[in-house]
């Protein structure tokens, strides 16, 4: 997934992009100035507003400190007017940015600028349905309170593992973030009980189903035993700072939160006898329109829902003809490939205990792939990332509804390492075979790398490397897990191949599903049934990904597709430098000017191949 990197930017108030202060630059107000300039002055105006207005953003970044200290005892707004989050000050830019004359931009500059346009427009398209919202992973997302969504599911996590505390203002501002927390809590509850008076938007029966399960979780944490409690009470002792911090957070956790979760439960059971079981976005009102720009947010492509479909389905014919040999030469000759894979995936030899013992064994074999594809990194790249990554454990309180992997980028001043999140609820659905392609997408060379050198880079703007596009990301995760392959990760253990096949095979199973739920009218039952048939996930594990399809529309769609396009820019470079070609160079092109729209990328690589020829 994105990695869970955040685009940063609004969910408080506007910021009066239209009367933009003037920049300082040889005493020229910034509309007299050059184009870059121009730019340039305006993505910062964006971004420090950003910061303003998505303290959780800037406490990510490592930036809640000095002149930006006071960001450090809130939380994101969760308002209706606030509900666009990540990409209000997008749409506020919109008229500055048609002010800049675009001719006289070239390189870098020109398509660091055609990102931003291409996010602006698409913020204001999201802004254009008085639904949903942008939710904290900076996905449009129709529903506002899910398995995977608000922050009941985000917040816990985000004080635990960014919010620090080495003083006592430290702590004293997480404990204005649990008041926070209960403000924005209740303004979700409010525009879910809004979105289904008004505009007839409510999740599925099963969405509401995991979602209540999980809030009543979090509920029955009370007094100084609750995790947002204990993690106050640890940081503090840690940092030796004396206080009560213990009964203090314990009475907000007892009271104003406590209070806002029992209101969000009793909107959630007030939903459910009018929820429908219909899994997709389309059978909602406006849905089509919606899904479609999902569709186009989330793959930066102008595919259609059913030109995508078809593509899903021709890339699952390829994979399986791939996976098929594998599978016979070790006895699996009936059924299905995904049936295979299955029956693979049973046996006890490559199973981890589902014991706490079972699953530190497996953090610890993953943090030895995670070394040892490292050591091959220098082969294929110029720059490798200064900052760490580590591999943690989804937090047993949302690991229900969480997805089975994803990663968190580093902290801006690298006092933070990155980390590589796994869901360990049932260590059943991880077989050994399975587990390297994963380390590959979503650490080294995958989403970490791609994440800590967009953030270290240096002629970059700020705004860019906070910036995050989910088939750009996603792609270049699948594309980390092909790199691996090319570079012998499997040499010695073979049957970790069919582990990096079955990747590829479900990513593109995904197309076919998220298409086939959210416009032709597919079911829940019928999506589950297609994942485990096709891909061979097991039950478990193919529900968990179906019903995070249903929650963000198209989503599903930017890996493969994603990945797709990278390989087929990096077929077509080669071909035309021939014996100039050069992978580090190549992968600097891809990699340096951060995160952008596919339909971006591709103009940047033209250049670069341009380049190599002249």
């Amino acid at each position: 997934m994105l990695s869970r990197r955040r685009l940063l930017t609004s969910a408080a108030g506007g910021m009066g992009l239209l009367a933009l202060p003037a920049v300082a630059r040889a005493g020229v107000p910034m509309w007299q100035g050059e184009a870059k300039a121009q730019a340039r002055a305006l993505y910062d105006v964006i971004f420090e507003g950003t910061l303003k207005a998505s303290p959780i953003g800037a406490t990510g970044l490592g930036l809640d400190v000095g002149p930006r200290a006071a960001l450090k005892s809130r939380l994101d707004s969760r308002s209706y007017e606030d509900r666009l989050n990540l990409f209000k000050p997008m749409v506020e830019a919109r008229p500055a940015l048609a002010a800049i004359d675009a001719s006289g931009l070239s390189g870098r500059d020109r398509s660091d600028f055609d990102t931003v346009v291409w996010m602006a427009d698409r913020s204001a398209e999201i802004a254009a349905f008085p639904f949903g919202g942008v939710d904290s992973y900076g996905y449009p997302c129709p529903y506002v309170i899910t398995q995977l969504t608000g922050l009941y599911q985000a917040v816990p996590d985000f004080l635990d593992s960014q919010h620090t505390v080495a003083s006592a203002a430290d702590a004293e501002a997480y404990l204005s973030r649990l008041e926070s927390f209960a403000e924005g809590l209740n303004h979700e509850t409010a525009r879910s009980a809004s979105d289904a008076a008004e505009h007839g938007i409510v999740p599925p029966d099963f969405v509401i189903n995991k979602a209540l399960t999980q809030l009543r979780a979090l509920r029955r944490e009370t007094g100084e035993e609750a995790g947002l409690v204990r993690s106050l009470v640890r940081k503090t002792t840690e940092a030796g700072i004396a206080g009560d911090w213990g009964r203090r957070a314990a009475a907000l956790v007892d009271g104003p939160v406590a209070a806002a979760l029992d209101a969000q439960i009793a909107q959630m059971e007030r939903h459910l006898p009018n929820a429908s079981h219909d899994a997709g976005i389309g059978q909602r009102p406006n849905g089509e329109a919606y899904y479609n720009l999902c569709l186009r947010f989330q793959t930066s492509t102008g595919m259609s829902p059913r030109e995508a479909h078809q593509v899903g389905l021709d890339q699952v014919a390829q994979i399986e003809a791939l996976a098929d040999p594998l599978l016979r030469q070790r006895g699996y000759t009936e059924g299905s490939v995904g049936a295979r894979l299955t029956a693979f995936g049973r046996q006890p030899e490559y199973l981890y205990p589902n014991t706490d013992d079972g699953r530190a064994a497996m953090l610890a074999d993953l943090n030895r792939q995670v070394a040892a594809i490292e050591a091959r990194l220098p082969d294929v790249f110029e720059r490798l990332p200064r900052a760490r990554v580590e591999v943690r454990r989804v937090p047993p309180a949302i690991e229900l509804g969480a997805p089975r992997g994803y990663a968190q980028s580093p902290s801006l001043d690298g006092s933070r390492p990155g980390a590589y999140y796994i869901n360990l609820v049932d260590t059943g659905i991880w077989p050994r075979w399975a587990l390297p392609t994963l380390t590959y997408h979503e650490s080294l060379p995958g989403h970490h790398l791609q994440g800590a050198l967009a953030l270290e880079a240096t002629d970059t703007p700020m705004l860019h490397k906070s910036m995050g596009f989910n088939a750009y990301g996603e792609g270049w995760g699948l594309y980390a897990e092909q790199l691996a392959d090319e570079l012998g990760m499997y040499d010695d253990f073979t049957e970790g191949k069919l582990g990096y096949h079955q990747s590829f095979l479900y990513r593109a199973a995904r197309i076919v599903i998220d298409t086939g739920i959210h416009a032709l009218g597919w079911s829940r039952e019928r999506a589950i049934a297609y994942m485990i048939d096709t891909v061979g996930l097991a039950p478990g594990a193919a529900e968990s990904e179906i019903e995070r399809y249903c929650v963000w529309p198209g989503q599903a769609c930017g890996y493969k597709i994603g990945h797709t396009e990278i390989d087929r820019l990096r077929t077509v470079a080669r071909q035309k430098t021939g014996d100039r070609f050069d992978i580090k160079s190549f992968h600097s092109a891809v990699l340096d000017g951060g995160a952008m729209p596919l339909e971006v990328l591709g103009r940047v690589v033209d250049q670069w191949t341009a380049a190599r020829l002249a």
